[in-house]
């Protein structure tokens, strides 16, 4: 069987620019939402936030510079080609490339290599978390984002059972949005994952959060849910900055897996307005 090589320095590359772009790039998606979340707002203070936050991205564009002081912690969703070979060992060329980006990009390193005990920064942002699928062809597919964590730290999962139907889930991450109130920066992205198992489920919800907010999902009953809950969640009355209004979050995308017949999980995983993420193809 004949492999594709890939260079690791063009992972390397590759990864370096994708981080630096996300956090100096808010994507066009977000950009969209925000300003027409600013026409339809009908508190003056939440379009006076809405106004500031856009100028802010465009700052960070024009000048390039983080638009967030969080920088986030790294994360890569990688679609791996079957027929790919790289010369080199893969996380070390992306481990490599997020460490260039977050030193020669001036970008906020913000990880600690023990959660509990020492905490000692690691001063480069690595390690990353990267998630990997095996996939048909000889291309490598990166979608790379910088993950802050203060909305990281509102997000949640539960083991719910079927019983509790869609109303349940329907709860679940109202409540979730709910007891996180202002803190996660709105207006939000709020990514739901539903099914497979308990991992799985928070990593699908991670997921949902790098997909574009001006796209649905592809089941019809899934997409209604979507519109449904940003509806509710709008309704809360949160609004931009917490300050109050009809802008609490500005997309919220679902993907789903299939699961055990006694299960349901839920994972609800919460990201500011500053929903950074890149991809690039190899």
């Amino acid at each position: 069987m004949d492999y594709r090589i890939i260079k690791a320095e063009t992972i390397t590359d590759t990864v370096k620019k994708l981080f630096t772009d996300c956090n100096y790039f808010i994507g066009d998606d977000i950009m969209s939402a925000l300003k027409s979340a600013r026409d339809n707002e009908e508190s003056e203070v939440g379009k006076n936030v809405l106004s500031q936050i856009i100028e802010n991205d465009e700052i960070a564009k024009a000048e390039q510079i983080p638009l967030c002081q969080d920088t986030g912690m790294a994360v890569l969703f990688v679609e791996y080609g079957d027929k790919v070979s790289v010369d080199g060992d893969f996380e070390d060329a992306v481990r490599e490339g997020v460490r260039r980006a977050y030193i020669d990009g001036y970008l906020r390193k913000s990880v600690v290599d023990d959660p509990v005990f020492d905490r000692l920064n690691t001063k480069d942002n690595t390690p990353a978390i990267i998630h990997t699928k095996i996939v048909a062809g000889d291309k490598i597919k990166i979608t790379a984002g910088g993950k802050g964590f203060g909305s990281e730290n509102m997000s949640a999962i539960k083991m719910i059972t079927p019983s509790y139907g869609v109303e349940g889930v329907k709860d679940f991450v109202l409540d979730t949005v709910r007891k996180a109130g202002p803190n996660p920066c709105p207006p939000i992205v709020v990514g739901v994952g539903i099914g497979a198992t308990f991992e799985r489920c928070a990593q699908l919800a991670k997921k949902a959060t790098f997909r574009e907010i001006n796209t649905s999902n592809p089941d019809p009953r899934y997409a209604e849910l979507e519109q449904e809950l940003l509806t509710k969640i709008n309704l809360m009355g949160f609004g931009p900055a917490g300050l109050g209004g009809n802008t609490t979050a500005i997309g919220v995308n679902i993907e789903t897996s299939p699961t055990h017949i006694a299960g349901m999980p839920v994972a609800v995983n919460i990201c500011c307005h500053a929903a950074r993420h890149k991809t690039a193809e190899i």
